[in-house]
This record gives C-alpha cells, structure tokens and sequence, in this order.
C-alpha cells in the first residue's frame, strides 16, 4: 500500500477506488453508499475549504456531531490539512462543551443540526445538515495533504478527568499512523465489512474507522447504538466483524427474539474494548455467533488502542484475558518498587503515547514517568503464560457501558442541589453496563428530598450515562477512622442492594 506519512490521508490510491468504503445509516430508510474514491474527495474538499478560509497550521478544528459520512471526511480532511482535528463529545453539558472549545482554542466547528445549538455564541460552525452552506464552505478538487514534522499532532482526544474537568490529549500523526501499521500488519481479508455504532468521538470508534481506510474495508455506520437496530445492520449488510464495547455487546445477547429471527451467519470476528468482559457474555456470544472468533481488546486514549495481542508461541488468549504485550511496545507491571510484577499498575511505551495533557503540567507529571512511561492507572495481573488481565483502577474510576465515570464529579454535580447537603457515589456491578452508579445522599434539614428528584437533577445537569441508579437518602454518611467517607462499606452496601456477593 502507499507510504503513510499524514493521519487524514490512509485510503491507498492505487486501490480499487470504486470499492464500497462506506454504507451511512444516519437515516436508515435511505441508507447512502460512499465509495473510497468518494470519501477521499470529500475530505479533500474540506481540507482545500479549510485552507480558502485562511487557517494555519496547527489550528484546531472541532467536530460536535452524530455518526455519519461526514464526521469522518471533516475528521480526515482537518488533518490532511495540516489542522489539528477534536472530535467532542456533544452527551457533555454545554458549559464543559464550551470549556473543551476554549481550552483547545477551537477556531471553527463542525456539527449537525440536533447539535448545533450547543456551539457557544463566538465561535464561527457550519451544520453538515446546512447543505447550502456546507457545499460553500468545501472546495472540490484535488489537495496533496501536508507531510507533519516527526511529532506534529494530529488531533485531540478528551478524556473526563477527576479534577471535574475533561483533560486535552494530544495525539501525533507518526504514533498513530504506527497503530494503523501495527493493527493491518497481518493484512485483513479483502471482503471484511466491519460495523461501527460507538460515538466517533471515542478513541475505539475513530481507531477501527481508521484501520478501515487503511486496510481497504467497508464500514457499515450506525448514528448511534440500540441493539434492535445493530442486529438487523449486521443481516442487512453481511457484516463480518464487530467491534465494540463490551456493553454493546451484553444488550445484543438480550434480544433473544430478535436473534432467533435473525440470520448472523456472516460474523467471523467479534473485537471488543473499552470495558472490561465477562465470562458469561462471552459465553453468550459464542452461542449466539459460534463461528466467530471473540478477542477482548485494551487501550488507553493517552496511548492508544496497540498494547496486547495474539501469544508469540501461539498460545490461545483466554476468554476474559486483554492479551499478551505486543513485541512492538514496552509494557510493565509496577508495584512499588518491583518493576516487573506479575500484579500491578501498567506501565506502557510506545510511540503511539501522548506528548502530554494539553495545559496541564502537572497531570502530565502524575502520568508519565521521566524515561517516558505512561503510567495508565489500571491494575492488572499476569499469568504463567504472560497474558495479562484486567483488576480494576488504582482510583475510584469506573466503567458505565464504556463511559468512564468520576464519582467525584457526579458527587460535585449532585450537591449543587439546594436540597443536598452531602453525596457520595460509588459503583455496583452491573450485567449490561459492567458497574453503573449508586448514590448515597444527605438532605439538607428541611429539604423535601425524593429518590426521583435526586435522578431527575442529576439527569438535567449532567451526561446521561452519570445519572445514580439507585439513590438511597441518608442522616449522615459513615466515616472512617480518619474521618473519610468510609467508600468502602458503602460499595459493600450498593453491591448488596443489587443482589451481588462481593
């Protein structure tokens, strides 16, 4: 294939270019069919608008916008351009919207009509949904995309943060062109078509979408997920590989009558991340698609979606194993002063990981080590053949249906409550969503304080995704012997509310 030098430029020109590169169900009555020679002229077109209207290198470019064809060509065509692409995540507030635009110094933004009004007053967009103006603001013809220096960033990724804030991630062209290399080395098979229904604004969406492109496969794209509507995708269109988050997959396993009217015989690769898996759904999956290979997959936003693979020695991955470190990347458990654990922090180094947290310093500090680990948080554990599995995280993090959730910020949000005096939010496990968030509540005297008002607040201020499941009020919350909140026996207690041993 051709030499890969800019992160918006993959499809390979000497390729059957006429090849289906993209069937978009934004609406999907009328779904619309893109070839590769379609999608490289679309984001030609907006790499050649971009450049009309001045902007210079380096400039950011923000993407606010569902699912759909152009997404992708604004994503592709913003880094052709030598412009830095940041795809948002529009389920956030508006106040951490625009708090994400000004602290990448966003100079123009993409979006879609549903999402338009969240654009804060000042910054210049154009609607994909526009077709008037969006057709004005491309410029069609040919664009030779710009060669990056070794380390100019390609785009920007946030990820939530404890300190209540999303955190920027910058992210190189040269490190994720080496993910691209390193996931389409073994070349897939030609007649693959994959299925993308994870938010494009996700490192796991936008990584598979790439490989794609790379590798000369079609993409079947779904606006959003819902299960009903991702069974019948994989039957309309033959999909022969899924990839998701482990969530995604549980809900499918629940639809049982749709499934047995359903013909899912194409599927032969199933590739799940994000989140960790369980035995049971991948039990489910493989009665459900016994012809599919299942893998579990890890990754970082700060150092990308290539750390493990297949064994050197050929030794099948266990079901709920992450993999075996890649011989292309560095990777190292840490406990305390022990370098080489069998249980420990990850440590990861490859040339896929961040320069740094964009204006932050010291979080840049915290996570990465002077000799230029990454130091990722997550706790795992080995076993005698080297595969590597997934405990938890060295914080309170945890993962909502691949949405990673700080009670420290849902416990920020709720107390803005005039009814609440004090929050504590910790997870429970959960069947679908892998932990979902329980909330312990102290009502301020005299406040007129429901369980329904506490979601129904939360709901209003805040993702979806962080609204507590269950809230229980309390007169106070226990203490440790420090006088902390005692998280602990309060988990024990959220996981006996919902009928799980510990």
């Amino acid at each position: 294939m051709a030499d890969l030098f800019n992160l918006g430029d993959l499809i390979d020109p000497v390729a059957d270019m006429d090849k289906t590169a993209l069937i978009d169900l934004k609406d999907p009555e009328d779904p619309r069919e893109y070839s590769f020679r379609d999608i490289d002229a679309a984001a030609n077109a907006v790499a050649r608008g971009l450049v009309k209207r001045g902007f210079q290198r380096g400039d950011r470019i923000a993407i606010l916008s569902a699912n759909r064809m152009e997404f992708m060509t604004a994503y592709f065509g913003t880094m052709k351009a030598g412009l830095v692409s940041v795809p948002v995540n529009f389920k956030f507030p508006n106040d951490t919207i625009e708090f994400i635009l000004r602290d990448a110094d966003i100079k123009f933004v993409f979006t879609d009509a549903q999402q338009a009004a969240k654009v804060p007053a000042g910054y210049e967009a154009v609607s994909f949904d526009d077709p008037d103006a969006f057709a004005a603001f491309c410029d069609p013809g040919p664009f030779d995309a710009v060669r990056p220096t070794p380390n100019e960033v390609a785009m920007f990724l946030y990820t939530s943060g404890s300190t209540g804030r999303p955190k920027g991630v910058p992210l190189t062209h040269a490190g994720h062109l080496w993910v691209v290399e390193q996931r389409i080395a073994k070349r897939p098979a030609p007649d693959h078509r994959l299925i993308v229904a994870a938010p494009l604004y996700h490192m796991n969406a936008l990584a598979i979408f790439k490989v794609a492109m790379a590798a000369h496969l079609s993409v079947v794209l779904l606006p959003q997920f819902t299960a009903p509507a991702y069974i019948k995708a994989v039957e309309t269109y033959k999909v022969t590989w899924l990839t998701s988050v482990a969530a995604m997959m549980a809900m499918v396993a629940r639809e049982k009558d749709v499934l047995a009217k359903t013909d899912l015989s194409s599927v032969r690769i199933i590739r799940m991340g994000s989140a960790p898996v369980s035995q049971q759904l991948v039990d489910d999956l493989r009665a459900i698609l016994p012809n599919a290979e299942i893998t579990n997959g890890y990754g970082t936003t700060e150092a990308g979606p290539v750390v493990y693979g297949p064994h050197p020695d050929g030794v099948p991955q266990p079901d709920i194993s992450i993999g075996y470190p890649l011989s292309t990347t560095s990777a190292r458990l840490v406990d305390g002063d022990n370098l080489d654990a069998d249980h420990g922090v990850l440590h990861c180094r490859n040339p896929s990981v961040t320069p740094g947290y964009h204006n932050l310093p010291e979080k840049t500090a915290e996570a990465m080590t002077d000799d230029g680990w990454y130091v990722t948080g997550d706790v795992m554990r080995r076993d005698e053949h080297g595969f590597h599995y997934f405990v938890g995280r060295t914080d309170d993090m945890f993962n909502c249906g691949g949405e990673n959730i700080y009670p420290s910020d849902v416990e920020k949000m709720l107390e803005r409550h005039t009814g609440i005096e004090q929050a504590c939010v910790v997870p429970a496990p959960d069947d679908i969503k892998g932990f979902k968030p329980i909330a312990f509540v102290v009502p301020r005297d005299g406040a007129n304080l429901t369980e329904d008002l506490v979601k129904q607040f939360a709901l209003e201020n805040g993702p979806a995704y962080q609204h507590p499941r269950t809230v229980t009020l309390m007169d106070s919350l226990p203490l440790t012997g420090t006088n902390k909140v005692d998280r602990k026996r309060l988990m024990d207690s959220a996981v006996s509310t919902a009928g799980l041993d510990t």
